[in-house]
C-alpha cells in the first residue's frame, strides 16, 4: 500500500532514464505529469501497461503531460524493452529504489506462499504544483491508462 497519499508533494527524484539521461522532478516543476510505477521490464501486465500509455502518447502530449514508467530495472534494460515493444514513454530507472520506497510502492509481495520484495503498481498523476492530484494503489492494467487520462484531462488548465 502506498505510503504517499492524495494531495502531498511529489518526493524529489533524479533518475536516469531508459536513453541514460537524468530526469528530475525539478525539471518537471510548473507542469503536470505521470509516474506510473511497474514491477518488471517485459512481463505480461507491464508490457501491456507500458503500451497502453504509448497508445495514449500522443493525447497526453497533447496535455502537456509527460508520461514516465518507473521500475527498478536497469536502463539497458530499460532500452531493450523500449525498443523491443516500440515504447513512446519515457522509462526510469530506479535501481536503488529511493523513489519506489518514498512512495511506498516498493513493499513485501507473496507468490505461492513465497515472499519477496517487489513493486506494488501504482500511479500518480502529479499536478504543476508538484502535489499529487490522484493516486491508484494496486492497479488493474486493463483499462487504467484510459481512467490516468480522463484524470488527466480534468486538471486545471493553464492560461
Amino acid at each position: 500500500m502506498s505510503t504517499i497519499e492524495e494531495g502531498a508533494a511529489c518526493p524529489d527524484f533524479a533518475l536516469p532514464d531508459d536513453h541514460g539521461e537524468t530526469v528530475a522532478r525539478d525539471a518537471l516543476a510548473g507542469s503536470p505529469f505521470v509516474l506510473y510505477f511497474y514491477p518488471k521490464d517485459d512481463t505480461s501486465g507491464c508490457t501491456q501497461e507500458a503500451i497502453d500509455f504509448t497508445k495514449l502518447a500522443p493525447d497526453f502530449e497533447a496535455l502537456g503531460i509527460p508520461v514516465l514508467g518507473v521500475s527498478p530495472d536497469p536502463v539497458k534494460k530499460h532500452g531493450k524493452f523500449r525498443d523491443k515493444h516500440e515504447l513512446a514513454v519515457r522509462l526510469l530507472s530506479d535501481e536503488d529504489k529511493v523513489l519506489l520506497s518514498a512512495f511506498g510502492v516498493w513493499t513485501e509481495k507473496s507468490m505461492y506462499g513465497r515472499k519477496y520484495m517487489g513493486v506494488e503498481r501504482t500511479t500518480a498523476l502529479v499536478g504543476a504544483d508538484g502535489r499529487i492530484v490522484r493516486l491508484w494503489p494496486k492497479v488493474k492494467v486493463p483499462g487504467h491508462a484510459d481512467e490516468v487520462l480522463a484524470a488527466a484531462r480534468a486538471l486545471p488548465r493553464a492560461g
